[in-house]
């Protein structure tokens, strides 16, 4: 029997509707896994190759054949709009065979939870947030829910891989089959997976299962793609060209403000005119700092607003009429974003996206471009890379256009070796081990330390907590009040610890701002952190506001739009970048190859790079002279291995090398003054890397390196003990500092 033939009657009707000619690649694997095994499942091809139907056709088919006595399957997706998304496209599907799809996150009207909470059944999308929010505050309820449970669906899994997000997801998991007593399959989605095998032991944590990684041979795709340079400047350089004689037209008629003198910003609006496309940002800052600028340009040419705005602190309303503005065949606009886009979420059919500035990740990148190329468009992304003019008199580092560089590194380290960043699981996860803790205590009342203990360790996430830091951190908890001891000796939540777990900001795992709702009249805007006081000017939604009132205690700001342009502000955006991007970096630098999608401004300024390289030799010598004692260091290491690599030099090498003024630009170099040759530095530098030192001596002098959501409640050396251990990278460093011996002898 075909996969198709075994699909459920209403499945293979809803394909002849859908005028499929056959199944893809993708479904038949997922099918022949699904129906043929017991194991868990992850699924990993393409954006758009059909994914989530392919998970859900067996799935319901399993279901009409016997259907569950509680909710049936879990979706877990890691953006709310993702879920609306998916809650429509799998609504029409479940319709004719009576199986209810809820979804459950904090848009979602009480009623319609209600309903899911009288009559469990069918499929239940969640985000990880609104899951832990049950297990809180449902807790009872969990076996009557959950109590059938067969599948776990988990969409977009790469990003869930990277931090305590993940690590969370994974916990609650294990945590509701236990409470349930159901032993559900689970299914990975990602279009994105740079290491699968160990995507799928993550899949796995917990479970007495293996996991199937169907192969799937994906068709060639051709893409289109470009990237272009500008330096942000009033005037062009006289070698910088503009892409079009409208960008020029655009200027003539508009005044010489500064706001209107962003050439890259014109590019992007011409080549929006009239398509519908995402230009994609690294921030939440940047985001409405475009969509600002982007608007006073239609304002400038008495043009009708074209352009939306979506990221994570904007109000629902906002980001729900962006959404479906974009799935709208005959609306032609375009929507600033953050990464808030660039998972599944289908807007229909885009044009083209734009990226400004390179991303952070091979992963980021594909995931991005993959928003576009649906309907059979190929894939196309435009890079904006945008470079401040260096001054006449700017040292050699400076005078580098490290995003143009680390642009086609990402694209070239896919297109050569189909490479994407693998998962990060060596962490010690502390701050989400107190997160859990806090979690289980106020969700099962009081237990002794000896079956909170069993409950949270044997937690397939936390393998490397040892008995003994778990010691540490309870009694830590004890002396701040986080918890308390009961006459029978039994563990309860604390008065401090309360106040934590009461509020709906302990749902989340992730780092947030202390936020306040920025309203005008009566529409909630967004929301930013650290209001600035009342006459003062703000950025959100793509417009500027002025303050009228803030009212601290309810966190809420009022404000009257007016012109203008001003910086926003929702809290820092770290990124961060694998080694094998900076070795790649090293290497554009090095090679003469030409990169078809380099547009004119961007070819000659990577000719302009490559010769400030080969003249200072800084892709041969990593260490090279700025002018007197002045030194510059290229580690080409990754964020965390040039994080071990900044606090080895300060803290082991600083006193004998006679280091000072030491002044990073993460993670491309480091620049300071020091007394002795080069030869002398390197020498200092492998004598001291072949000692044996505890990552802990790596830690500066009355440093607590806050660096997740709860550190700030864990006892100061389990934070240093996870920063040490699990954020450093120590080895890659290492590594390094004994490639450089061999060089310079």
């Amino acid at each position: 029997m075909s996969i198709f033939e075994r699909y459920a009657p209403f499945i293979q009707d809803y394909i002849y509707r859908s005028n499929w000619e056959s199944l893809r690649a993708i479904q038949a694997a997922a099918g022949d896994a699904i129906f043929n095994t017991d194991q868990n499942v992850l699924l990993t091809a393409s954006t758009a190759s059909g994914k989530t139907e392919a998970a859900f056709f067996p799935i319901l088919t399993l279901f009409s054949e016997d259907m569950p006595r509680s909710v049936g399957a879990i979706y877990i997706g890691p953006l709310k709009a993702l879920i609306n998304d998916q809650f429509m496209r799998l609504n029409d599907l479940c319709e004719e065979a009576d199986i209810p799809v809820w979804h459950w996150h904090g848009d979602v009207a009480q009623s319609h939870k209600n309903k899911m909470l009288k009559k469990p059944s069918g499929i239940l999308q969640i985000t990880p947030e609104s899951l832990e929010a049950m297990m809180l505050r449902k807790h009872a309820l969990i076996p009557k829910l959950f109590g059938d449970l067969r599948f776990i669906v988990i969409d977009e899994i790469h990003s869930l891989m990277r931090g305590d997000r993940g690590g969370q997801t994974i916990c609650l998991i294990e945590r509701l089959c236990r409470m349930a007593g159901a032993d559900p399959r689970r299914i990975g989605l990602s279009a994105t997976i740079g290491d699968p095998s160990a995507a799928g032991e993550f899949l796995s944590y917990g479970t007495n299962r293996g996991t199937v990684i169907p192969k799937i041979e994906n068709k060639g795709t051709r893409w289109r793609i470009s990237m272009e340079h500008f330096y942000i400047s009033q005037q062009n350089m006289p070698d910088e060209k503009t892409d079009s004689d409208a960008i020029s037209a655009l200027d003539e008629k508009t005044d010489t403000a500064p706001e209107h003198a962003d050439k890259g910003m014109a590019y992007i609006f011409e080549h929006t005119r009239g398509k519908k496309c995402l230009v994609f940002v690294n921030s939440r800052e940047e985001c409405e700092a475009v969509t600002t600028t982007l608007r006073s340009y239609c304002e400038a040419r008495h043009e009708p607003d074209r352009f939306l705005i979506h990221h994570g602190n904007l109000s629902a309303a906002y980001r729900e009429t962006a959404e479906q503005a974009m799935k709208d065949e005959d609306v032609f606009m375009t929507t600033c974003t953050t990464a808030t886009l660039e998972l599944g979420i289908d807007i229909g059919r885009l044009e083209r996206a734009f990226q400004i500035d390179a991303p952070f990740t091979v992963s980021s990148f594909l995931q991005r471009m993959g928003r576009t190329g649906r309907r059979d468009l190929p894939p196309e992304m435009w890079f904006v890379i945008r470079e401040e003019l260096p001054e006449p008199r700017s040292m050699l580092p400076e005078t580098v256009p490290w995003k143009l560089i680390q642009g086609i590194a990402l694209i070239q380290v896919y297109l050569e070796e189909r490479w994407v960043e693998p998962p990060k699981l060596d962490r010690l996860p502390f701050s989400l081990l107190y997160h859990q803790t806090m979690s289980t205590l106020a969700s099962c009342g009081e237990l002794t330390p000896a079956a909170l203990a069993s409950k949270v360790l044997s937690l397939k996430f936390f393998h490397r907590i040892t008995s003994a830091d778990y010691r540490t951190l309870l009694r830590h908890l004890l002396e701040i009040e986080h918890i308390q001891l009961t006459e029978e000796g039994g563990l309860i939540i604390g008065l401090a610890g309360e106040r934590i777990v009461n509020s709906f900001k302990f749902y989340a795992v992730f780092q947030e701002n202390e936020e306040y709702t920025v309203r005008w009249g009566s529409q909630e805007l967004g929301t930013i952190v650290m209001p600035p006081p009342v006459g003062e000017k703000i950025a959100i939604a793509g417009h500027v506001w002025i303050v009228e009132e803030v009212d601290h205690k309810r966190r809420l700001v009022y404000c009257e739009q007016i012109k203008g342009k001003v910086p926003a502000y929702f809290g820092d955006c770290p990124g961060d970048i694998n080694t094998k991007i900076l070795l790649r970096m090293r290497e554009v630098l090095r090679e003469d190859k030409s990169y078809p999608y380099l547009m004119n401004n961007a070819v000659g300024r990577l000719k302009q790079a490559r010769a400030t390289s080969r003249n200072s030799g800084l892709t041969e010598t990593p260490l090279i002279c700025l002018g007197g004692n002045m030194w510059c260091l290229f580690p080409w290491l990754g964020t965390y291995a040039f994080f071990a690599m900044e606090r080895f030099l300060k803290l082991k090498c600083a006193d004998r090398l006679g280091l000072r003024g030491m002044d990073s630009s993460r993670p491309y170099y480091i620049q300071f003054t020091m007394k002795v040759s080069p030869q002398e530095f390197f020498a200092v530098l492998n004598e001291e890397a072949e000692k044996e030192f505890d990552p802990m001596e790596l830690i500066y002098p009355g440093e607590v390196p806050v660096f997740e959501k709860y550190d700030e409640f864990l006892p100061e050396v389990l934070v240093k003990k996870g920063f040490a251990y699990g954020i450093l990278g120590i080895d890659e460093m290492k590594s390094r500092i004994k490639e450089w011996e061999g060089k310079i002898n």
